[in-house]
């Protein structure tokens, strides 16, 4: 199954790479594979559009292997000022989708087809400081594959979901028909309301490797959701 295939399928819960624990990186992204897990979100920040920098396509390259030969994908969040200057080499790193920022991206249209040039996905982000009419009418400009509902603000992991997040998602699933995703602050106790207001994709970092046991912590997660 490939990007387009995953994303349609239901809902899935995709493990935020940025909270792993970089000394067993392989070892715990081995150990979600095996749990059933087929589809990684991984996060690039500039220093620039948030102020953390975080993983780039030298990490990529290393994990994308083992990623694709179990029938996986990655799903990259461009946390960046000029996503198109990013795109040629994620995509020969092996990312299978870019989600950039409608804040960064005065033209969705055009930076989408950047993107798809490079046989990537196209995603739309957009912060809490957007308001989800301004995500939806950017997504449907640059005819997004998914939607990105921040709820938190956009470059540090760990911060506490915010609340106004479900409705914002709600207003946001009555206007686009592409899958919409939710970044920051998913867990047991949100990740069924997130699917009742209308998300099918849940990015979860602490949620599933701040736990004992990450691979039990995404298996209850995927449960929850579905």
């Amino acid at each position: 199954m490939g990007w387009s295939d995953w994303i349609r399928d239901g809902c899935e819960v995709e493990p935020s790479l940025y909270a792993a624990d970089f000394r067993r990186l392989g070892e715990q992204i081995d150990a979600l594979l095996g749990a059933g897990c087929r589809v990684f979100h991984f996060d690039c920040g500039d220093g620039h559009f948030v102020p953390p920098v975080t993983m780039g396509p030298v990490v990529l390259r290393s994990i994308a292997p083992s990623i694709h030969e179990a029938g996986g994908v990655i799903d990259c969040h461009l946390m960046v000022d000029d996503p198109v200057h990013h795109f040629e080499e994620f995509a020969a790193s092996g990312a299978d989708s870019v989600t950039f920022h409608v804040e960064a991206a005065p033209d969705p249209a055009r930076v989408a087809e950047k993107a798809r040039a490079h046989g990537l996905g196209v995603g739309i982000a957009f912060t809490p400081g957007t308001e989800p009419e301004g995500g939806a009418e950017a997504a449907i400009r640059a005819g997004a594959d998914i939607v990105l509902c921040m709820s938190i603000h956009p470059g540090y992991s760990g911060q506490s979901f915010m609340p106004e997040s479900f409705g914002r998602i709600e207003t946001l699933a009555a206007l686009v028909d592409a899958p919409i995703q939710v970044d920051g602050g998913v867990g047991e106790d949100n990740i069924a309301a997130l699917r009742n207001a209308g998300a099918s994709l849940f990015v979860a970092g602490n949620a599933v490797f701040s736990a004992a046991d990450p691979t039990e912590a995404y298996t209850r997660l995927a449960a929850a959701a579905a």
